[in-house]
């Protein structure tokens, strides 16, 4: 592979004009088809094949008028006065809401008794014809700028319900990640020319990927956060791998190298590593639909996109830039100046006196990182997780306005009311059962009330409505619908579902929640057996999954204690600490897999790579921390950047995806990979390196170090590969 690569790096530089105009038409063309086809996403995570999925089909063809997504307006008065006296207020307002375009009706409170107790509140529900994600901008805002006659009499008014599950929006505050992280390359590259071609291939990747991504967005339904999600990847490994090739680059031309020729050497070193993580981190994201999950599998397919996208610019227009760069790429100080020898002159960094220190303290160092990162992990114990409703929004928005209102004048349980639906052959039996559905929910725990059944037009199917006494997330919700469910059994001869968007997300996060052990046991078998065909080793690998497990126990840990029990959650803009979202903890192990994989790959492959080429255990550690720390470091800190920039975002479920991929990170960075590892390493000396021989023969060999592309130089030298003196 690293041959081919090398030949790739080479061509890419020789023809750099022709690469750069290739991918600005690519980029081009995948825009244009991205503003042609771009279609809607989507803020409803169905699961095909649970009882609440079941129970929607049914409502779309039994109930076809209450398909689409419903709409909670609240409306109320100051203290001391009642509703009751400005009924044509509220009358006005229910016409209005009829008449909104996209809407099917809105029920006045006074007709279908939705009053508080105090009799200061009304709930008036909108029903929209299509469901959240048809529902238009324009609608959307119609339907929030209602009710201006109530407020005007001194009423107060708020819009709520599913239909204002809008799409997050990706603004300005996450680019904050991407200047830390062009700042990092800056620092690293003591030059403005190197990080900026490094950070502009990454910024034209994630463009062509995100394009590429909204133009089969017409064909294949994507949640509204798997753009997002890709969006952080493509930025992420994007800065990296371009990193990466470009310090090996810089290295090759100070070690007296052509340009072209040091950037072959660099595609086919650097950018075999960068192709083999990328393709770790794209199996890891696609490997996630082997949990048969259909918007989980359309998020992993979405960033695994991005990802093979960035691999693909990193390897092609990386080194064309590079041709533009030339001399410019380093800086003044070791640039060509015509005569004299290429630079020798070795000074022992950071990175080599940290590795020093961790091998002479090895036993120490891996009780603390060990014990540690458990510590950090025991919160873990606790996750909860489910699909967060209105109340975990941001607190100025208007769907979480109307929410704690409802909370706080009708009770939690009206957040997430659920609905049954039962159904027989004949209008007479199905009231009958549905009566007695009623009759066995008598008294059932947390049940707050279950309302008289309406019935489909032709009566053979009845909805009643089940009103919870504790919010959506709450544990006890969960409960009540387990125990819902459990009752309903009782009654024969009828089909009973219980649906709803609580139920909903209790069945979406109770599949996710069996589905993980399965997919972390994929991951980890798979990471073993990656890294047992790039080290050619036993122990490694075990060692590297071990430290994997590490990263996510504490990452999980940490997340736990500040998004779900509040600990410093004012710290990252969180206002109301809750259950993680529900696919969280299963994409979080697919992606920290994959880059985790990134650094044990860069750090452990020089290690290799001296060790193979007679130095000793110690030594080759000592040299693979000393000559990866600086690259390594600030790889992590620009993905860590990125990663923390869309903590800024309002949208809970996206703050927590960056808080987690930031933590995740930084864990696996700077404790495991560049702490444990060398010190793991360090320990197990000679035994680290040992193959079978039996297991030896049937690995294939995918020399990642590149040591057959050392070999082929060596037996014929490239004309172009004469020393450039700097």
């Amino acid at each position: 592979m690293a041959t081919v690569l090398y030949r790739l790096g080479r061509a890419s530089f020789r023809h750099r004009w022709t690469v750069l105009i290739i991918w600005v038409v690519i980029l081009g063309g995948l825009g244009g088809a991205a503003a042609a086809f771009r279609g809607a996403t989507s803020s409803d995570f169905t699961m095909p094949g649970t009882e609440s999925q079941r129970a929607i089909d049914a409502l779309k063809s039994q109930f076809p008028e209450a398909s689409g997504a419903t709409g909670t307006i609240v409306i109320g008065v100051p203290q001391g006065q009642q509703l009751a006296a400005s009924k044509s207020t509220v009358a006005g307002l229910v016409a209005e809401a009829s008449k909104l375009p996209g809407v099917l009706g809105a029920l006045d409170p006074f007709q279908t008794g939705a009053l508080s107790q105090d009799g200061r509140y009304g709930m008036i529900t909108v029903q929209f014809v299509d469901r959240a994600d048809k529902v238009t901008d324009e609608q959307r805002s119609a339907y929030e700028a209602s009710g201006a006659a109530a407020l005007q009499a001194g009423l107060q008014v708020e819009h709520g319900g599913e239909v204002m599950n809008a799409e997050p929006e990706v603004g300005g505050t996450e680019g904050i990640g991407v200047l830390i992280a062009l700042v990092v390359l800056v620092v690293t590259f003591g030059t403005l020319v190197a990080a900026g071609m490094t950070m502009l291939n990454a910024l034209i990747g994630v463009g062509a990927g995100m394009a590429g991504l909204f133009a089969l967005s017409g064909a294949v339904q994507l949640t509204s956060t798997a753009p997002v999600l890709a969006l952080m990847l493509g930025l992420a490994v994007g800065i990296d791998y371009s990193l990466f090739i470009t310090s090996r680059h810089r290295q090759n031309l100070v070690d007296g190298l052509s340009p072209e020729e040091a950037a072959g050497r660099a595609v086919g070193t650097a950018g075999s590593a960068v192709v083999f993580a990328g393709a770790t981190v794209v199996i890891a994201l696609a490997g996630l639909a082997v949990v048969n999950i259909p918007f989980l599998t359309v998020m992993g397919l979405a960033a695994a996109g991005t990802v093979a996208v960035a691999v693909l610019v990193a390897i092609t227009l990386q080194p064309a830039l590079l041709g533009f760069a030339g001399q410019r790429i380093l800086p003044r100080r070791l640039r060509r100046t015509g005569a004299g020898a290429p630079i020798t002159k070795h000074v022992d960094g950071f990175g080599f006196r940290w590795a020093r220190a961790i091998t002479r303290f090895r036993v120490p160092v891996l009780l603390i990182g060990v014990i540690g990162l458990g510590a950090l992990a025991i919160p873990a114990a606790d996750m909860r997780i489910a699909l967060p409703g209105a109340s975990a929004g941001p607190t100025d928005s208007p769907a979480r306005k109307a929410a704690d209102v409802i909370e706080q004048h009708f009770g939690p349980g009206f957040n997430g009311r659920l609905a049954l639906l039962v159904s027989t052959g004949s209008a007479d039996t199905t009231k009958a059962k549905a009566q007695e559905a009623l009759g066995v929910l008598q008294g059932t725990p947390n049940l707050l009330a279950a309302t008289p059944p309406n019935f489909s037009r032709d009566g053979k199917t009845a909805l009643l409505g089940i009103i919870p006494k504790t919010g959506p997330t709450d544990e006890a919700t969960e409960t009540l619908v387990h125990d819902v469910r459990t009752k309903v059994k009782q009654v024969q001869g009828a089909d009973i579902a219980l649906t709803g968007q609580t139920a909903v997300g209790i069945d979406v996060s109770e599949k996710l929640s069996d589905a993980m052990p399965r997919y972390l046991l994929l991951v980890v078998g798979l990471s073993v057996l990656l890294l047992m065909l790039v080290f050619r080793s036993i122990l490694v690998p075990l060692k590297a999954a071990a430290g994997f497990l590490l990263t996510v126990g504490a990452t999980f840990g940490i997340t736990v204690l500040v998004f779900q029990k509040g600990h410093l959650a004012s710290l990252v803009g969180l206002d109301t600490p809750g259950p993680l979202v529900s696919f969280l903890p299963i994409l979080l192990i697919g992606i920290l897999f994959g880059l985790a994989m990134d650094y044990e790959v860069f750090l452990v492959s020089r290690m290799r790579e001296d060790y193979v080429h007679g130095a000793g255990p110690q030594e080759a550690t000592i040299s693979g921390m000393g000559h990866g720390a600086r690259v390594v470091t600030a790889a992590a800190l620009i993905m860590t950047s990125v990663f923390a920039g869309f903590i800024l975002l309002d949208d809970p479920v996206i703050k927590s995806m960056g808080f987690a991929l930031a933590i995740g990170v930084a864990i696996d960075a700077f404790v495991v990979r560049m702490t444990i590892v060398p010190a793991v390493v360090s320990l197990l000396g000679r035994s680290a390196w040992w193959l079978p021989g039996w297991l030896s023969k049937i690995l294939p060999n995918v020399d990642i170090e590149g040591e057959k592309l050392r070999e082929h130089l060596a037996a014929a030298p490239d004309p172009a590969a004469e020393p450039v003196r700097v």
